[in-house]
């Protein structure tokens, strides 16, 4: 299979089930931020950290491409032939998201109490983390979006969603792992 097709050579791709649309198209933003944001989660796994982070972080990515599997899927397509829902197999479920709250849940038994918002930085790892916060945040728009004039899935949203809370945890745990300074968003008075 070659890399190249020449077939969005005019501005169009296809989706999943053939229908073309302009490369611009609302869909193809929202999929191609997961797809961005699932390239920053790597980066942030292949830096030093503990190896259940990095379990983790590879669910969360095999998740996103299933995210982006269903953002790439039109309503009209979405059921084959058959009248099976194509992406029945793969879609995101409670658990995932389960999942991503149980992580939360366990990194912040472990963190001192937010008192402010801090500021993203302190070492390079915390900083990756709140990049991809910030990314996840916007797929969740685009995802929201498309909702607006195309039925989407509100698990896919939801799961962004608390993706992103995951990856904000992330980086506060990180940054106590590493022995980073956390510093606090303190507004002037």
């Amino acid at each position: 299979m070659k890399v190249y097709t020449k077939t969005g050579d005019k501005g169009t791709t296809s989706l999943f089930g053939g229908t073309r649309v302009p490369k611009d198209h609302a869909r193809i933003e929202s999929y191609g931020t997961v797809d961005e944001l699932n390239s920053h989660i790597g980066l942030i796994r292949d830096q030093e950290m503990n190896v259940h982070y990095k379990e983790i972080l590879i669910e969360i990515q095999d998740r996103l491409f299933t995210v982006g599997a269903i953002l790439a899927t039109p309503p009209e397509k979405e059921v084959m032939k058959n009248g099976e829902l194509r992406l029945k197999k793969l879609g995101i479920v409670e658990t995932d998201i389960e999942l991503l709250e149980n992580e939360i849940d366990a990194m912040e038994n472990e963190l001192p109490q937010m008192t402010h918002f801090v500021l993203p930085g302190g070492h390079t790892t915390v900083s990756y983390c709140h990049i991809a916060r910030c990314v996840c945040r916007r797929a969740e728009r685009l995802a929201v979006h498309l909702s607006h004039n195309e039925p989407v899935a509100e698990i896919a949203i939801k799961y962004l969603n608390r993706l992103s809370d995951y990856l904000f945890v992330l980086a506060r745990k990180l940054s106590h792992d590493l022995n980073a300074v956390e510093v606090q968003w303190i507004p002037r008075k």
